[in-house]
């Protein structure tokens, strides 16, 4: 799955500052009913973001009091986009399938 959003910028108030977008609700629907199954722990799910530029592996959060996902944007892709709190700005995520993951899962093997 692809999608491409547009979203502001905003900070967290409480402690580490982190930034993020918050995907609309009808995406996080989607991204909920076709990835639901594939989310980690608090509902964290791997993505690939590209703001600009600038391409990075991350992860998006289910903020469950809101029904939306939330997008951390890390300094260095603020820094390197300069991308200031309130700017609007397009994202594009893309998803591994689970048929990727399946066929990667060899390498992370661990025979201990």
């Amino acid at each position: 799955m692809n999608c491409s959003f547009q979203a502001s910028l905003w900070k967290h108030p409480g402690p580490g500052g982190w930034h993020f977008v918050t995907l609309p609700k009808p995406l996080s629907n989607r991204i909920r009913d076709q990835h639901g199954p594939d989310e980690a722990g608090w509902g964290r799910l791997k993505a690939v973001a590209r703001i600009g530029r600038t391409e990075w592996d991350t992860s998006i959060w289910y903020d469950a009091s809101r029904g939306e996902y939330l997008l951390p944007i890390k300094a260095s892709v603020r820094k390197s986009e300069k991308l200031a709190i309130e700017d609007r700005i397009t994202v594009d995520l893309s998803f591994p399938s689970a048929d990727w993951r399946a066929g990667m899962a060899h390498l992370f093997a661990f025979d201990g």
